[in-house]
């Protein structure tokens, strides 16, 4: 896609990660226009975020891209130990949680991170959308109405929002003026690899882990849909060489395995694993999202699905300015909402990289939410507002996440036969469901996001809140 002069959107996004590519999708299907503008040539190629929470999987489902993901993936292997070259035993990287009426989703799902891209780039060509290869934001002005982005190859790009998904090292944030704090996770280097494995050398039935014996762990884990490992090594000292021959060497050093048995190093990169939040996720008209936001050690999988979340959060706020009149007072709940979530999933992340907590119930990120938050009115059941909206059977043999799909609110009467509304705004779905104990009795509003926004045994206080989110 090439740009030339000014090219005018309702959104630029900067950077086509899993961020920035689900943020335009969702825009996308709200009929906004957008523009993202990517400096590399094309798609980052590695594997690094690899793991996807449950909950990210229930935003891919409503964005349409559950079932590719499904496909492409699967399912965390068994850890297996080794020692001297022997299997040694065996030990699980997940809590193992099983599936629900309410959470279809139960465990992470294995998929290399340049997959999900390309899965999220083709749903927003689907949509109608594309991305800007090549094309690097060099600076930014604003105005009272909109935001003026000089582009590396001379054109510009004027949009009535930008957000800044351009990553941790991106030069967005710093542009704007905000800061970043935080801490050195681990003073120990970390290299992440992809790698292929001459068969029978390694099987692709378990995560092997490698002690250290002084030098650093070392894991190797199949990845689905691939004929890939990922490779993961701590260095206790030293930099790591993540030339092909050093990547060879370091998996002969710590292995049973022989250099040779490495036939192809696709990808290699090395890092110090950090914990970092920008000290605000926006300025005037530009927004932070993902790793420009927050930066997470990748223990635990939380940086990725923490980061299409903030998409999530902020895609369908920006549909309901600029396609239904909302106030644009609602763009301040983003940060509101989101600056806490990124808080608690970076202590999270941190405390798992130490050792200090276990993979487990916290890490699928379903009991998140923005109870108290500044969209979250009453309560019902034996649900608060704020609260994730679960999922579950119906009647009719669809399920709850079937009415909640797409870019609209629902209200859900559930048991009850509570009267409701006369008028409601067009965007607002009304689905009447029988008693489910995973609700209890009365009516939610559920958000665009799949958030309940407001909650009560009757609809008195439902207009009010309405013309918070939109146009009435």
């Amino acid at each position: 896609m090439e740009l030339n002069n000014v090219k005018e959107v309702d959104v630029l996004v900067v950077g086509a990660g899993p961020t920035g590519l689900a943020l335009a999708c969702d825009l996308g299907r709200r009929g906004v226009s957008v523009l993202v503008a990517e400096r590399a040539d094309g798609l980052f190629p590695g594997s690094r975020g690899k793991g996807i929470q449950p909950r990210t999987m229930e935003v891919f489902d409503d964005l349409g891209v559950v079932d590719a993901v499904l496909a492409a993936g699967g399912p965390a292997p068994m850890g297996l130990v080794w020692q001297d070259g022997e299997r040694a035993g065996e030990h699980d990287m997940f809590h193992r949680a099983g599936v629900t009426p309410a959470e279809p989703y139960g465990e992470p799902w294995l998929l290399p991170q340049w997959r999900t891209q390309e899965i999220l780039l083709a749903r927003l060509r689907e949509l109608g959308g594309d991305v800007a290869f090549g094309h690097e934001a060099t600076g930014l002005t604003q105005d009272a109405d909109g935001v003026t982005a000089r582009l590396s190859t001379g054109a510009a790009a004027r949009a009535r929002y930008t957000v800044a998904a351009d990553g941790g090292r991106g030069s967005l944030r710093a542009a704007l003026g905000i800061g970043m704090g935080g801490e050195c996770v681990d003073p120990a280097p970390m290299l992440v690899a992809d790698i292929r494995i001459r068969v029978p050398a390694l099987d692709r039935d378990n995560w092997h882990l490698f002690g250290g014996d002084g030098a650093g762990f070392m894991a190797i884990c199949p990845l689905p849909g691939t004929a890939d490992f990922q490779l993961v090594a701590q260095f206790t000292d030293g930099t790591p060489d993540t030339s092909p021959e050093g990547v060879r060497n370091l998996v002969a050093a710590r292995s049973h395995l022989e250099a040779d048995d490495v036939t192809e190093v696709r990808w290699a990169s090395d890092f110090r694993p950090r914990a970092a939040m920008a000290d605000r996720f926006r300025e005037g008209r530009v927004f932070l999202a993902g790793d420009a936001a927050h930066i997470h050690s990748p223990a635990g999988g939380q940086g990725l699905n923490t980061s299409v979340q903030d998409a999530y959060n902020l895609g369908w706020k920006l549909g309901q300015v600029l396609r239904h009149g909302a106030p644009e007072s609602l763009l301040d709940s983003y940060e509101q909402e989101r600056l806490p979530v990124a808080a608690q999933m970076l202590g999270l992340s941190t405390r798992i990289h130490r050792g200090e907590q276990e993979r487990g119930k916290d890490t699928r990120q379903l009991g998140l939410g923005y109870r108290g938050g500044p969209l979250s009115l009453g309560g019902a059941g034996v649900l608060e507002a704020g609260d994730r909206a679960p999922d579950g059977p119906l009647p009719d043999g669809r399920r709850i996440f079937d009415l909640l799909r797409g870019p609209q609110f629902t209200l859900l009467a559930v048991g009850t036969d509570a009267e409701l509304p006369r008028q409601l705004p067009d965007i607002v779905h009304i689905r009447r469901t029988d008693p489910y104990e995973a609700y209890g009795k009365g009516l939610f509003l559920v958000r665009p996001d799949g958030y309940i926004g407001w909650a009560g045994e009757d609809s008195a206080g439902l207009a009010d809140y309405l013309g918070r989110v939109m146009r009435c």
